[in-house]
């Protein structure tokens, strides 16, 4: 059955995404409100097809905060990061530069607000990085993180990327961690049905030491390994 599922689902999740970039792209003429649209639409019609044809239920444990927050999410599988549309109202995510160049995706995704991360970059790069997330916090966005910096199997913990705590030291922001267990049903060419659980961590406020930030954010990300 879960072959099935996938069978259904790839095509379907995929070639309506495809349309989706195209119509992202014609939308910047238009301006943002017609951009984050079509996002959002993106959004709504993954988690559609995630639960119709996948058979996933998605359950949220606790409420996210509506203002600028940096939000550091779990990342075990492709599930959370394109569902972040859905899960929150306009967010700009931290990705890396190399997604940009994709034709299409990457121009939109600019002009929507997410913001690249040029591990390599040096002093530069981080400058830019740092002026366009304070520039997406000024708009009142939440910012999301991927504080490991790419997706690990469930049950894995490894430790926070060194860039995080800076990141959280120079924007100054409180941190809303999210733990997610997509992995199980989700990483894999053979999606699983069952459930798929988002568990929203207490608010850590802003100024904490490093040692002390890495800490909360590494146990209340991985709370439901």
């Amino acid at each position: 059955m879960s072959v099935l599922r996938s069978i259904l689902f790839y095509p379907m999740f995929y070639a309506f995404s495809a349309v989706l970039v195209i119509a992202s792209v014609l939308a910047i003429p238009f301006g943002r409100e017609r951009l984050k649209w079509v996002v959002a639409t993106w959004g709504v019609w993954h988690r559609w097809c995630v639960n119709n044809l996948l058979g996933i239920t998605i359950v949220q444990e606790g409420e996210i905060p509506d203002e600028p927050v940096l939000i550091a999410v779990k990342h075990e599988s492709f599930f959370e990061a394109i569902d972040m549309p859905r899960l929150f109202r306009f967010p700009t995510v931290f990705a890396k530069k190399e997604l940009f160049a994709i034709p299409g995706w990457g121009f939109s995704a600019k002009v929507y607000g997410l913001i690249p991360v040029a591990r390599d970059g040096g002093a530069r790069a981080l400058r830019e990085m740092l002026r366009t997330a304070r520039d997406r916090i000024a708009e009142g966005r939440p910012l999301i993180i991927f504080p490991e910096g790419t997706r690990v199997a469930h049950g894995e913990q490894p430790p926070l990327q060194s860039g995080f705590a800076g990141i959280y030291k120079l924007l100054g922001l409180p941190v809303v961690p999210i733990a997610v267990d997509s992995g199980p049903l989700y990483h894999r060419y053979a999606k699983r049905s069952g459930t798929i659980t988002y568990r929203i961590g207490e608010t850590i406020p802003a100024g904490l030491p490093r040692a002390e930030i890495e800490q909360r954010v590494h146990a209340a990300i991985n709370s439901l390994n």
